[in-house]
């Protein structure tokens, strides 16, 4: 029950990370980057105040980490062994002469 619940808040924040990500502009979106001038960039590239939308990408990576952390954790709990164990040895055969 709780992998089920976590699976759809994993799918829900994937969603809304993809959304936001390209709902932001990149760095040096302005009119002169467009025509390979650079603008009023510095040598690291502008860096303004964090807009709410940064924000938000932030605090969805966080909850994107945590929640496939703990779908790995929940799903591999029942299972700690190899995924190798069902595979069946090789036979040894006798000698030939």
């Amino acid at each position: 029950m709780l992998t089920v619940l976590i699976t759809i808040v994993h799918v829900f924040v994937c969603a809304v990370l993809i959304i936001v990500v390209l709902l932001q502009h990149g760095k040096s979106a302005d009119i002169a980057a467009t025509f390979g001038g650079m603008g009023s960039q510095t040598a690291f590239g502008p860096r303004g105040t964090a807009t709410a939308l940064s924000r938000l990408t932030t605090w969805c990576a966080i909850f994107f980490m945590l929640t496939s952390f703990f779908l790995t954790v929940f799903t591999t709990r029942n299972h700690p062994t190899s995924i190798m164990e069902n595979v069946k040895s090789p036979q040894n055969a006798p000698a030939k002469k």
